[in-house]
């Protein structure tokens, strides 16, 4: 087959992931190699490099690239962006220092709130004034913008983020500011919130914006750096980006609005979970992704991952919401905290075990990757406890030294506790199972869910790995681990649908709103959406469209997300809508004010298009009858919290399992990209889609 391969690219904090297929083939070809933090598209271009020579075609071979990346996100916390300054109206430059003046803890009187992305010297305004309705209160004073170009100059600003005051109702101003800035400063990134994030809500709006500024030329650069790449490499293909929503953008809109590919590798994973759940038919599902820097959880309902438009980055506590900066834009739903495999380990002045957040990375790693790290991670532990094997890692191509794990482990955990080296390790496992365990618990019941109540579905390289204490910790039942779970995230760009969500503010009481206003809304923003879809060449044919809006009771301050019925916009709508959102308000407050006028916010329209390939799946058999005996190909020493030492256990290579085999534990079952692992008591089979289900013994509580 020549032509039409596709490869699904994951850069992350410490790996970098490849797969790739073919229309024409259920075979999937697959790649992981150690990321290039210096330089991310080296890395990235290693990944493809790597995947095509795994697969045996030539560069020529290749017609689409699907790409996830945690650039954004990383830049935002390391603070590693463009000297960027915001431009308000008179009055207004102090919106990101003063943000909601809410304290996120109450208690706390030593509270640190996270810095501004902009320097206070960097704060500028014009003179000018948008009314609440649009209207002209005060036309733009062109002299004040000229000062701010020149005071602009004097700084050596790199990017700028302008937020004039309800920009959102009549963005004329930001445009006319944006051009005399580009026109006095052709060399300065510029972007406007009317572009960004057009809708209501002054601090939230600016710090997207500002951020979008903050990243730009950084995306920009790594974007040119590897389109550069791939077409000196010899491929001649389309290039696409994972958005946070979960969906796939032109680089294009990626390079305009960088801010929404923020968690672009976390919602390929979610996507991957969401699929699974599609798939085995199971409602609820628990996505559990934890890599060598992060773990990530996220729901996943009725096959669809949740999507949210309040999301924060760079918290200064990480369950505390209200701790980091503050930004407006769609993402998946999900709770991430720093607590991957590379996750560095310390013991505190209390003779507490910290893990994390911060990490080893890729460089230079944890301890037994032999480059140079010397403090102990949560991946020297795992190997110290047996469940990851020196000589199996990366498929063999990457031996781990385990007496070097052991002896950062001693030096910086065992000795200053008085603990053994195997003791203080499984102690660092079971802190980290308890830290996600506990944040996927506070976030589902935080959204009105009992989290006892899902499957979890498990991938990233440390996923498998931890997957069964997780479990245990949040009494779950069954746990599926996909086929290739260390590229959980890369299979997902292959699933991803390619997407755009855009929105206007429109506010009014349900009941008296001018529904023809709202029907023009509706369908500027499908000109819109569909335009950029197209330029990505997909046929209008192709993409659906699904409404909704913002509602909250009149006087509230929070809004719920409302699906607006397809067809014509009219009167009808306000019944309908209303019942749909007291029936939502209802399932999250356990109350309805019957009655009480319903206020419209943001009107919303997402457009999308079919995943780019839909990659077909292998049923090797149909799994019933008489499960086929297995051998175990060796054993080897571990340890467990729900048993007393070191145990032998069965060790399995995934590629023998043959659908309908039935595993009992303690074992480890181990693929080239992931190990994945069986507690005692517990047991496992591999159904049809080669998906490895753990029945999880739960007995007491861990």
């Amino acid at each position: 087959m020549r032509g039409g391969w596709i490869i699904g690219l994951d850069i992350g904090g410490t790996f970098t992931d490849s797969v790739m297929t073919h229309p024409r083939t259920s075979r999937m070809v697959r790649f992981k190699c150690l990321s290039t933090p210096d330089d991310p598209s080296r890395g990235a271009l290693a990944g493809v490099a790597g995947v095509i020579a795994e697969a045996g075609v030539e560069p020529r071979d290749i017609s689409v690239v699907l790409h996830a990346t945690t650039l954004v996100s990383n830049a935002l916390i390391e603070r590693r962006g463009a000297r960027t300054a915001l431009v308000a109206t008179r009055g207004f430059a102090d919106v990101l220092k003063i943000g909601r003046e809410k304290k996120y803890d109450i208690y706390d009187l030593q509270l640190e709130k996270p810095m501004p992305l902009v320097a206070e010297e960097l704060a500028l305004e014009v003179a000018e004034r948008t009314g609440p309705g649009g209207e002209i209160i005060q036309p733009l004073d062109e002299s004040s913008v000229a000062e701010v170009a020149d005071a602009l100059r004097r700084s050596g600003a790199e990017a700028v983020g302008i937020c004039l005051l309800h920009s959102y109702m009549n963005p004329a101003h930001e445009r006319r500011v944006r051009a005399l800035i580009e026109q006095h400063l052709p060399d300065v990134s510029v972007c406007v919130s009317s572009d960004v994030l057009p809708e209501i809500r002054e601090f939230e709006r600016a710090s997207t914006t500002v951020a979008n500024a903050f990243v730009q030329p950084l995306i920009a650069t790594y974007l040119r750096r590897l389109s550069a790449g791939l077409a000196a490499a010899g491929l001649d293909c389309a290039l696409f980006i994972m958005l946070s929503e979960g969906g796939m953008a032109a680089p294009e809109i990626v390079r305009r609005l960088p801010v929404r590919i923020c968690e672009s590798g976390p919602a390929a994973g979610a996507v991957t979970a969401a699929s699974i759940g599609r798939r085995r038919e199971v409602p609820r599902i628990l996505s559990f992704d934890m890599g060598g820097t992060t773990a990530k959880s996220c729901l996943v309902h009725a096959g669809k991952p949740d999507i949210s438009m309040d999301f924060e980055v760079a918290r200064a506590y990480r369950l505390k919401k209200g701790s980091g900066l503050p930004l407006r834009i769609p993402v998946v739903d999900l709770i991430e905290i720093g607590a991957g495999g590379g996750s560095i380990v310390r013991v505190d002045r209390l003779g507490l075990i910290n893990v994390g957040p911060d990490s080893s990375g890729a460089a230079p790693g944890p301890a037994c990757y032999g480059l140079g790290g010397q403090h102990p991670t949560v991946t020297d532990a795992d190997l110290v406890l047996g469940y990851l094997d020196p000589g199996s890692f990366l498929g063999g191509r990457m031996r781990l030294d385990a007496s070097a794990a052991r002896s950062a482990i001693e030096r910086h955990v065992a000795r200053p506790l008085g603990l053994s080296v195997e003791e203080a390790a499984l102690s660092i496992h079971e802190i980290v199972n308890e830290s996600m365990a506990n944040a996927s618990r506070l976030q589902a019941v935080e959204r009105g869910h009992d989290p006892a109540g899902y499957t979890l579905v498990a991938f990233g390289g440390a996923g498998p790995v931890h997957a069964w204490g997780v479990a245990r910790r949040l009494r779950l039942r069954s746990i599926i681990v996909p086929p290739s779970a260390g590229l959980g995230s890369a299979v997902g760009l292959l699933l991803a649908p390619r997407t755009y969500r855009t929105s206007r503010t429109h506010i009014g009481i349900l009941e008296t709103i001018e529904w023809k206003r709202v029907g023009q809304i509706f369908a500027e923003l499908t000109a819109e959406a569909s335009a950029v879809l197209r330029e990505a060449g997909i046929p209008a044919r192709r993409i659906r469209y699904l409404r909704s809006v913002d509602m909250r009771y009149h006087g509230q301050r929070k809004e719920l997300t409302i699906a607006v019925p397809t067809g014509p916009i009219m009167s009808r709508e306000a019944k309908l809508l209303r019942a749909a959102f007291e029936t939502a308000y209802g399932r999250v407050y356990h109350r309805t004010h019957p009655g009480h006028p319903i206020e419209t916010l943001a009107w919303r329209l997402a457009a999308i298009a079919p995943a780019v390939h839909r990659p077909r799946t292998t049923r090797a058999g149909a799994g019933g009858g008489k499960a086929p005996a297995i051998k175990a190909g060796r054993r080897r020493p571990m340890l467990f919290t729900e048993s007393a030492g070191l145990r032998m256990c069965d060790v399995f290579s995934r590629a023998d399992i043959p659908p309908g085999t039935r595993l009992r534990g303690p074992a480890v079952i181990e693929e080239a990209e992931s190990t994945a692992v069986i507690g005692p008591g517990g047991s496992a089979h591999v159904d049809r889609d080669a998906n490895l289900i753990i029945d999880v013994a739960l007995g007491s509580r861990s």
